[in-house]
């Protein structure tokens, strides 16, 4: 059963907290009408990826329950919806941090699917977190073949513009967080790359400019809580270094 479009369109304003709010108030609008629509749990469930990666969710317990329920409850119902998996296994390696339980959900909803382009995009960030950046470019890129025009293209191009950053290919890294950007300046995940690579690859007047648009669109971010808004990084010094990207690029800590 497709979602209807209405559901959806805010779904995919990254940038824009209204229309995520207003998403997820519909996507459980939809569960309200289906209790048993495996999809919109999952979309529901993804909600507070965006809402996490903004800064725009505390992390509480409450919210954090929350996902995981949607998510669970999109396994439960959707265990041959690839759609479905991976929002859900997405939402619980990033929200929840249950990394190896969020991979393996990601891989079977590549199983079902494998033309699936939204999956291979966030088993591509689940590469990241694991640390085989090489492995997370190659997701990415299947997933820019598969979908050009995919909604989710700012996140893979930021994607493929941190597992340049981790391997040390800054201006790489940059000019791919650049163009996540073209299409959304707003994007927080986007900026923190763009500003951690630009100054890590010394091209500060670019990096001062993005972590000044951060800074206005999350001015509590510091360097020591970034970790609140990254994902569930298994290297520390992958950490380490987009912190020190930060840092250089003017963040104080």
């Amino acid at each position: 059963m497709p979602i209807p479009s209405i559901y959806v369109a805010g779904f995919y304003q990254f940038a824009s907290r209204q229309a995520n709010e207003e998403a997820l108030r519909l996507f459980n609008s939809a569960i309200e009408l289906e209790p048993d629509f495996a999809t919109a749990y999952g979309r529901a469930a993804f909600c507070y990826v965006i809402a996490k990666s903004n800064a725009w969710i505390s992390g509480t317990a409450n919210e954090i329950a929350e996902a995981k329920r949607l998510a669970q409850r999109a396994v439960e119902l959707g265990k041959d919806d690839a759609n479905a998996l991976a929002a859900s296994g997405y939402t619980l390696a990033y929200v929840v941090r249950n990394l190896e339980v969020g991979a393996a959900l990601i891989d079977r909803a590549l199983v079902l699917n494998s033309n699936f382009a939204e999956a291979w995009a966030c088993g591509g960030w689940v590469k990241n977190w694991l640390a085989e950046p090489e492995l997370a470019i190659e997701r990415f890129a299947r997933a820019m073949r598969l979908s050009p025009l995919d909604p989710f293209v700012t996140g893979m191009r930021a994607g493929t513009a941190h597992a340049n950053f981790f391997l040390g290919r800054y201006d790489e890294a940059a000019s791919w967080a650049a163009l996540a950007l073209h299409d959304s300046p707003d994007f927080q995940t986007g900026l923190r790359i763009e500003a951690a690579s630009s100054a890590m690859a010394g091209r500060l007047e670019q990096a001062y400019k993005a972590l000044a648009v951060l800074r206005q669109l999350n001015p509590a971010l510091r360097v020591s809580t970034l970790k609140d808004v990254l994902g569930p990084y298994r290297r520390a010094e992958d950490i380490s270094r987009y912190q020190e990207g930060l840092r250089r690029a003017g963040l104080p800590d």
